[in-house]
């Protein structure tokens, strides 16, 4: 009897089916014990552990310290105006140089008062010879009274002549000085050092004198420059709670200040107060003061405004960390913590003013080790290494 192909090819796969069966069920059986062996006979792997760098939180004798908001004003500013009228024939600078005191800013067309200085010692001439006739009448009269040829009133007469001839030789005189005066004035001088505005009279105008005139130009110093700012009555009244009488007025002057500027990170400016007023203003309450800084290299420009702080007193108590420690948490500021046994913890902080580099803080004891790097890999809870950084190293720490 013969197979068809559909049954033999039936079969083959049936029995292929049944084979591959087998073959599973002793796999499955195999398998998984030699899989717990393997697992058994492999180590454990070891929790990774970061490495920090710590910073013991040190307790200092830090400044406490009052801050003011204030302006640079010029020690000197000038509006330059004419002193004498006339048509402006030259201005020898250019606008926002520096000049020195004396330097020739203006020239006045001179000529006129060239002729009146001319008339002046031409009257001064006049004068003299009119004086010097007069005295020789006088010796003549008095030498004729003494031979009772003339009488009393007319000796008198000539003396008053001669004694006005003396007079208009010194009316004369003045009159040249004031020629010469106004001659002078025609040329412009710079009155003090500093920086010059721009012109703002031209060329060929004519200018007026006095102080209700167009000036000229402006010239403001630039060293020293003066920075303006007000203290509060609380201020005021507190200075006088920890200096007694002599208060703010009696300590300012030996206290530094310190400044910086709109923007600026570090109060590097350095003054001392030279000013305070002699009493608070009623409509602001407050009393206006003024500190003086040198300015050699001109960086501080009148107008611009910055913030100055002054040491108010001097406390023991307060604790410093690097500034790269703080940590913020929306409104929160804190700062990781690595106890005894390597465990960090969170510890909230409130901020004060800078110290040498370091954050004063309120929230933490002395001799706590503060995380400063590796912050990324701490959490609350977790175990770290720890390096230190010595508190030597603080200001380096804290400008990293």
């Amino acid at each position: 009897m013969m197979l068809n192909k559909g049954s033999l090819f039936s079969g083959i796969a049936i029995g292929a089916a049944v084979a591959g069966g087998l073959l599973y069920t002793a796999n499955e059986v195999e398998i998984p014990s030699f899989v717990g062996a393997a697992e058994a006979s492999a180590p454990a792997a070891a929790p990774f552990v970061p490495t920090v760098e710590v910073f013991p939180a040190e307790q200092r004798n830090v400044t406490d310290w009052d801050k003011f908001t204030g302006r640079f004003e010029a020690v000197d500013e000038v509006l330059v105006r004419a002193r004498v009228s006339g048509h402006l024939d030259d201005v020898h600078f250019t606008s926002g140089q520096i000049v020195q005191k004396g330097d020739l800013l203006f020239s006045i067309d001179p000529r006129p008062y060239q002729t009146l200085l001319a008339a002046a010692e031409a009257q001064l001439t006049e004068a003299k010879a009119a004086e010097k006739l007069s005295q020789s009448e006088l010796e003549r009269a008095e030498m004729l009274r003494e031979q009772g040829h003339i009488s009393q009133s007319v000796l008198d007469t000539r003396r008053q002549n001669a004694a006005i001839a003396a007079a208009s030789i010194a009316s004369a005189q003045a009159a040249i000085d004031r020629a010469r005066l106004d001659l002078e004035f025609t040329q412009i001088h710079a009155p003090v050092t500093g920086r010059i505005s721009d012109d703002y009279v031209s060329e060929g105008n004519l200018v007026s004198a006095g102080s209700g005139s167009t000036p000229l130009t402006t010239i403001v110093s630039i060293n020293p420059i003066n920075f303006v700012f007000d203290v509060t009555e609380q201020q005021y009244l507190e200075y006088m709670r920890l200096h007694g009488e002599t208060g703010f007025r009696g300590v300012a002057g030996d206290l530094p200040v310190e400044i910086k500027l709109t923007g600026g990170m570090d109060f590097e400016h350095l003054g001392k107060i030279d000013f305070v007023d002699n009493r608070l203003d009623v409509g602001t309450g407050t009393l206006r003061g003024h500190a003086i800084l040198d300015n050699v290299d001109g960086l501080l420009v009148p107008g611009m405004f910055g913030s100055m702080r002054l040491a108010a007193e001097t406390k023991e108590q307060g604790i410093v960390v690097p500034e790269r420690a703080i940590n913020s948490d929306q409104a929160t500021k804190f700062v990781w913590i690595v106890d005894a046994d390597n465990t960090i913890s969170r510890r909230d902080v409130t901020l004060h003013d800078l110290h040498d580099g370091l954050r004063v803080v309120d929230g933490l004891n002395a001799g706590e080790q503060v995380v400063v790097s590796g912050l990324h890999l701490v959490a609350a809870g977790a175990q770290v290494q720890v390096r230190n950084t010595q508190s030597s190293e603080a200001t380096e720490v804290a400008l990293r």
